[in-house]
């Protein structure tokens, strides 16, 4: 950390680390894909852009049709690094890319507060989950918003769904960052990938464990408040890293999805 904006911790590895290059890279990936909609959260996955950068732009190109309008947007994801029980948010006042800084939205800050979250920018730390998502929201919207990185670790899928509500209330758009199975040979992540995508489609939160999505929590409050509202989840991409840029011995599996 530098004073109270958060510093980059994974430019230059999980992304490009100079502007220039990291807002080309952001525009083809996002440019590659057609806008899919309007929607209202979606969830995207988290690794590095060679890999999962044109899976994530797929949930991106879900919000184009609203981008005028987001001006607030909650990130969810795990924590890593850290053991977490419940949630927290950063105390920083701005989080930096080499795209620039953003805004730490204090009103959606104060939401995620009052319904159990903790201000503590440690699980924050050297964390990528919301971190890659930034670039993507600074090159998708005309001005970039305001933001609330939410580390979400260990919840009852009620107090997270609880959570994704209360930022729903307040937000113009929700991110959930989550990547899905790991390291298994490219066929059984494929079946595996299938059945999660099935869970997450049907709304079926208590399906989905933590060996099915690294940021499975937060994952099963977007499911959980999708179906207390009564909203729809779609499928919009669903591949592995021997589809983009790596081998298939020992894959990760990526999914993008739209709520709304």
């Amino acid at each position: 950390m530098s004073g109270r904006t958060r510093s980059p911790a994974v430019a230059g590895s999980f992304y490009p680390g100079t502007q220039p290059t990291l807002a080309a890279a952001a525009d083809a990936l996002l440019d590659a894909v057609e806008a899919s909609g309007a929607s209202r959260a979606v969830v995207a996955p988290h690794a590095g852009y060679v890999y999962s950068g044109p899976i994530a732009a797929s949930a991106y190109a879900a919000l184009r049709g609203r981008r005028e309008e987001l001006a607030r947007v909650a990130i969810l994801g795990p924590a890593h690094f850290v053991p977490l029980r419940g949630a927290a948010v950063p105390a920083a006042d701005a989080w930096e890319t080499p795209l620039g800084a953003l805004v730490i939205d204090a009103g959606l800050r104060d939401a995620a507060l009052a319904a159990g979250a903790v201000a503590d920018d440690g699980p924050h730390e050297g964390e990528h989950a919301v971190e890659v998502q930034l670039p993507f929201l600074q090159r998708l919207c005309d001005v970039p918003p305001a933001v609330l990185p939410v580390a979400v670790g260990e919840t009852t899928v009620d107090e997270a769904a609880d959570l994704v509500g209360a930022l729903w209330e307040e937000a113009d758009a929700v991110v959930v960052s989550t990547d899905l199975s790991h390291y298994l040979p490219e066929p059984a992540a494929r079946e595996a990938d299938r059945r999660t995508a099935e869970a997450i489609v049907g709304r079926r939160a208590e399906e989905i464990g933590p060996y099915d999505a690294c940021g499975s929590f937060a994952l099963r409050g977007l499911l959980a408040h999708a179906a207390r509202i009564g909203a729809a989840v779609r499928l919009l991409d669903l591949r592995t890293s021997a589809d983009t840029a790596g081998g298939p011995e020992r894959v990760v599996g990526y999914g993008a999805f739209a709520v709304g």
